[in-house]
């Protein structure tokens, strides 16, 4: 483990960028599709800002993450935890399993991957 101040700031600059997705977008392509792209995004810079490991290794845990996130939408997940009257359980764990949630954490970790590639 080694701090990295720049993936740092990466997931800084993309967790404040979701903030105000979340904010000013309730529906639409911005708050679900590119809203579920970034996030893959900025767990990856998360972990890289302390976990020292090779990209695809860091990336393909962030995937099976949000993977297994979004699968556990299926179920009755919230009720579960008794959380279903959480805003914030609601908007970090969802609640409805999208086939297309699946396809933008895969372009993130793509998009992710092209650009650590690049460097």
């Amino acid at each position: 483990m080694k701090f990295n101040p720049k993936s740092f700031l990466n997931f800084i600059i993309l967790f404040l960028l979701e903030v105000l997705i979340v904010l000013f977008f309730k529906t639409g392509f911005i708050r679900y599709i590119f809203g579920d792209f970034l996030v893959v995004i900025m767990l990856y810079y998360f972990l890289k800002s302390f976990i020292n490991a090779k990209p695809i290794f860091i990336a393909t845990g962030v995937l099976l993450f949000a993977f297994v996130i979004e699968f556990l939408q299926m179920t009755n997940l919230l009720a579960f935890l008794n959380l279903e009257h959480n805003k914030l359980a609601h908007l970090i764990l969802g609640n409805t399993f999208e086939v297309t949630d699946l396809i933008a954490y895969s372009f993130g970790i793509l998009c992710v991957l092209f650009i650590e590639k690049k460097r």
